[in-house]
């Protein structure tokens, strides 16, 4: 009888932030950097942006397929049903509006969904049936919305107001968040916004769900931790940061000068490059399209900076291919539409739970957690203890 070897495994040395590396197969899209395209399962993610309700892409993303007119009638009844919060949670709301600061948006719902998880006891995914998962998943889905309107609203001193699913995603959150009838071209432009950050390849956030389920843990887990990451000014929080910056320009004339001096100064330009993209953001191009038929100053103002931050970020990073962004225009639409500052960044987050979901699903499907090395760069061991 031979004696079983071990083989040890030699670890591999990748780049910083796994840029790169391929951790994972999925079917839920790509995102091809080189060439300025991006996908949901096998359909343009623009295409779908443009033509397609929130409600069907949710159904493509989650169930795997554009559904037919019951199949989208019967998920977004169960939407419906999601977006009824419990007493006990609503109990609660009031006291986790008020704490933050204004911006600190994403730590609030961070804190409500966990509380949602605990409340109604959600179930490891390792060993929960396929059933059991996706009922999770769509319950949080459809509660993060109306979660994040009701704390903005309580924070105001205001009372939150029930979904009215009938209005679509879009005009159900401009209806929720500013209690006032949504005017059907700021639905129309919300819808395509919405719809077009649903998900995004292996974004920070993406990856930390999927590691939180690969643990086997429960859906309001995962989320909570994509909540989390997401939250980060690198990765969701730049919506308004790029707005602030508009204002804080004032003119054209000026923009060149200011990215002088935020260069100078080592600070990033929100709204202008990306991990991926070595073009302009094809989310960016169809926001800036929207943006256009809205019309108005700001949109004028926000054109005409943009070629000018472009060309001065050529100047000054030569060979970086520093484009524009969604963050720069998605922020220049929400404006537009009179959605408050401080509720950019949890309207981008309504949307990318559906892309966070579809990931938790599939992830779920296998055993495998994620367990990568990490190189050891301190004092030589062992030392002897003083």
């Amino acid at each position: 009888m031979t004696t079983p070897t071990h083989q040890t495994i030699e670890p591999l040395t990748v780049p910083p932030g796994l840029k790169g590396v391929v951790v994972a197969d999925t079917a839920t899209g790509d995102v091809r950097g080189r060439e300025g395209f991006y996908h949901f399962r096998e359909y343009s993610a623009v295409e779908l942006a443009r033509s397609r309700s929130f409600e069907d892409v949710c159904h493509l993303m989650l169930e795997g397929s554009l559904p037919a007119p019951q199949q989208s009638a019967a998920l977004q009844g169960r939407l419906a049903e999601a977006a009824v919060l419990p007493d006990r949670l609503l109990a609660v709301l009031p006291d986790i509006a008020v704490s933050g600061p204004d911006r600190a948006s994403l730590a609030r719902l961070r804190t409500a969904v966990s509380h949602l998880g605990a409340l109604e006891g959600f179930v490891p995914t390792y060993g929960a049936s396929p059933e059991q998962v996706y009922a999770d998943v769509l319950r949080v889905v459809g509660a993060v919305p109306v979660i994040q309107a009701a704390l903005h609203r309580l924070r105001a001193g205001q009372d939150p107001l029930r979904a009215r699913p009938e209005l679509g995603a879009a005009g159900n959150w401009l209806w929720m968040v500013t209690g006032r009838e949504p005017a059907p071209e700021h639905r129309d432009a919300l819808t395509a916004y919405l719809t077009s950050t649903i998900d995004h390849g292996f974004s920070a956030s993406t990856f930390a769900a999927r590691v939180v389920t690969s643990a086997g843990s429960d859906v309001a887990a995962a989320v909570a931790a994509a909540i989390g990451t997401f939250a980060g000014p690198l990765h969701g929080g730049a919506p308004d940061r790029a707005l602030d910056s508009l204002d804080e320009i004032g003119n054209a004339e000026r923009a060149r000068d200011w990215v002088r001096e935020k260069v100078a100064g080592g600070e990033r330009i929100m709204g202008f490059g990306h991990a991926v993209y070595r073009t302009m953001d094809p989310r960016a191009a169809m926001l800036r399209d929207i943006a256009l038929q809205l019309g108005g100053p700001l949109v004028d103002l926000a054109v005409r900076v943009e070629q000018e931050v472009i060309e001065a970020l050529a100047e000054l990073k030569p060979g970086r291919e520093l484009h524009t962004n969604v963050e720069y225009y998605a922020g220049v639409v929400m404006e537009l539409c009179a959605i408050p500052r401080e509720m950019f960044t949890p309207t981008f987050a309504s949307a990318r739970v559906v892309g966070w979901g579809a990931h938790i699903l599939e992830q779920a499907e296998g055993s495998k957690i994620f367990r990568p090395s990490a190189r050891y760069v301190g004092p030589p061991a062992p030392a002897p203890l003083p």
